[in-house]
């Protein structure tokens, strides 16, 4: 049985690309790719609409606040490229073989995603609440600010599954380290080392003659 960490086997093998997209987490990557885009492209296309004809200011269409359609898009934009990046980071995933740069990645998605999560969370509530506020519908598309509203609100539900998956992982190999790590003070590999004489043992035969004869049956030779 090959042995995993954090997910994955530590033995490395071919990608398997189509293995790779029916991954759940992978799909829900995807997804919040996709989201980000609408968002922030949705945004910088027709979320900027001029309150006065013939001036070349454009104000934010969530009630003229410019702060609203920046957050935002800031958002968008860096969830777009944290996506991009962690996809890379899952298809390369099983060929690295030191647990430790796993626990890093795992590690780092779950931090990134809970951040996201909650910043996506702000970004919902932010925009619904200054949409509502919206009194001057001039020029306002409003199936785009609708749709940056919703999906402000995918894009939480969507990050919140991915800080489910990544946590999935991390409790995953911590788990898997803590059944198979052993403490090297407890182990005994080898007998102790024995205090007394071994059974069996026999006095050497030279010994006994030696006592027998005694210091005064010693005779010099005469010349």
């Amino acid at each position: 049985m090959d042995s995993s960490a954090y997910g994955a086997s530590l033995a490395g093998g071919t990608f398997d690309f189509l293995g790779f997209l029916k991954q759940p987490q992978t799909i829900v990557r995807i997804l919040s790719w996709v989201f980000a885009i609408i968002v922030f492209a949705t945004i910088v296309a027709e979320g900027y609409v001029s309150t006065n004809v013939g001036t070349p200011d454009a104000k934010c269409m969530f009630n003229q606040n410019d702060g609203a359609c920046s957050y935002a898009v800031t958002i968008g934009v860096l969830a777009f490229l944290a996506c991009v990046i962690f996809l890379v980071l899952d298809a390369y995933f099983p060929q690295i073989s030191n647990a430790k740069e796993r626990k890093y990645i795992v590690s780092a998605d779950l931090i990134f995603s809970g951040t996201w999560t909650l910043l996506w969370f702000v970004c919902f509530c932010y925009l619904a609440n200054q949409w509502g506020k919206t009194t001057d519908m001039t020029g306002i598309i409003t199936d785009a600010a609708r749709g940056a509203v919703a999906f402000s609100f995918f894009s939480t539900v969507s990050w919140g599954l991915l800080v489910f998956f990544a946590f999935g992982r991390y409790r995953q190999g911590v788990t898997e380290f803590g059944q198979t790590y052993a403490d090297p003070a407890h182990d005994t590999p080898y007998p102790p080392y024995p205090t007394g004489a071994p059974q069996g043992y026999q006095q050497s035969p030279f010994t006994g003659g030696t006592q027998q004869q005694g210091e005064g049956s010693y005779l010099p030779p005469s010349y």
